[in-house]
């Protein structure tokens, strides 16, 4: 079955973007060591025309061949004249307010993103991306099988968190961790099993 995963850069203090969406303020981070092992690793997780920029263009999907985003995470590119900022995937953008696609190459939906994905699990291709933002991830948060968290070292105080969602714990299990030149850190979690949830020790 494939795997829906939430690939996103994050701050310490579990922020995405600025409160108006911007997140200039990675910059900084964007590393030599750093910017090549995402390109490298995740080369679909680089919008189309940043493909071409940085000589990437024709690189093959490696993880995922599917993007889902909510409308303010497709709005960012929008208001850049970007319509199909991942043409290399199957884009998916779940929107009650956006009547029609600004782009053939993108499938605008009204459908529960929770069915959308059990179906999307059920068809064999790499795995599904999860871009964002943070409505969408508080709402597929019961099928996220993997979060891939680039936690940049930097506060901002408040802004778009990583999920919007009613209090509900779930255990992420630590499967890989990456520290790079700047302190950046590629984190990654497999969704716990319930079992393994509650046999684990209580602690507090």
């Amino acid at each position: 079955m494939r795997k829906l995963s939430y690939f996103v850069g994050a701050t310490i203090d579990g922020f995405i973007a600025a409160p108006d969406g911007g997140y200039d303020f990675y910059a900084p981070f964007l590393t030599e060591d750093y910017t090549p092992t995402i390109f490298t690793e995740y080369p679909e997780t680089v919008a189309t025309p940043g493909r071409a920029a940085v000589g990437i263009a024709d690189a093959p999907n490696k993880r995922f061949d599917t993007v889902l985003q909510g409308r303010g995470s497709y709005d960012a590119g929008l208001a850049v004249g970007l319509t199909s900022p991942y043409a290399h995937l199957r884009q998916i953008v779940f929107s009650r307010s956006l009547e029609t696609s600004p782009d053939p190459a993108v499938e605008v939906t009204t459908e529960d993103p929770l069915s959308v994905v059990r179906r999307l699990k059920q068809e064999d291709g790499l795995g599904i991306w999860l871009c964002g933002g943070a409505d969408l991830a508080g709402q597929l948060l019961p099928e996220i099988d993997e979060l891939i968290v680039k936690q940049y070292p930097v506060v901002v105080g408040s802004g778009i968190p990583l999920f919007r969602a009613g209090f509900e714990p779930r255990a992420f299990t630590l499967t890989d961790s990456r520290i790079f030149e700047r302190g950046n850190v590629v984190l990654t979690y497999a969704r716990t099993s319930p079992s393994a949830s509650t046999d684990s020790p209580a602690a507090g």
